[in-house]
């Protein structure tokens, strides 16, 4: 459906315009559609999502995380938030954080969320904007697209995520990201059940 002011005017269809109203052959459009077929735009993109996706999912995991305990400012160690001036004096007692005021509480709750939301964020654009720049680069160097791309660029970003735990940690990197990549590659390009 065309409305007036959209290109193709306010007949139906409009001459030479593809079903969402757009004419293809409009150079803005086809600006477009080269820019998020460059491998620079596809990088950055997923970075992005990958960001927002990551901060999604931190947020959600720093607020399901009964494990380890909110530090508060008293807390003796070397952690966030952590006083290590208070480690090792003597009748010293730390600062539960349910003794504390709501509003303390609150301050140290949404501030140990903010600051797991950015570091699970930052892994995940980390990883996206990796994987997704290996395997655009891939599939224009071999002008395929196929599964092989995603398997390729999943060894090599597996491998590039764990190079500093050494040769054997990058090779389980390697298979560990092919054997996903192609996992979830597969599953994509498996034919629905509407053809």
């Amino acid at each position: 459906m065309n409305f007036p002011g959209m290109p193709g005017g306010a007949a139906p269809g409009g001459a030479g315009a593809a079903p969402g109203g757009f004419d293809p052959n409009d150079p803005n459009i086809k600006m477009m559609q080269k820019a998020m077929e460059s491998c620079f735009a596809k990088t950055v993109m997923s970075g992005g999502a990958g960001f927002a996706l990551g901060g999604v999912f931190g947020m959600f995991m720093a607020s399901m995380a009964y494990d380890t305990p909110y530090h508060s400012p008293t807390t003796p160690g070397t952690g966030p938030g952590a006083n290590p001036a208070a480690a090792g004096i003597p009748g010293y007692k730390p600062v539960d954080l349910s003794s504390m005021p709501l509003k303390e509480q609150l301050k140290h709750g949404f501030k140990d969320m903010g600051q797991r939301s950015y570091s699970t964020a930052k892994n995940f654009a980390k990883v996206g904007a990796l994987f997704s720049g290996i395997e655009c680069g891939i599939e224009g160097l071999r002008a395929k697209n196929d599964l092989g791309n995603g398997v390729a660029a999943g060894c090599l970003t597996g491998a590039i995520l764990a190079k500093n735990g050494g040769p054997q940690a990058a090779a389980v990197g390697c298979a560990g990201f092919a054997a996903f990549s192609a996992a979830i590659d597969a599953w994509m390009r498996m034919p629905s059940e509407e053809e």
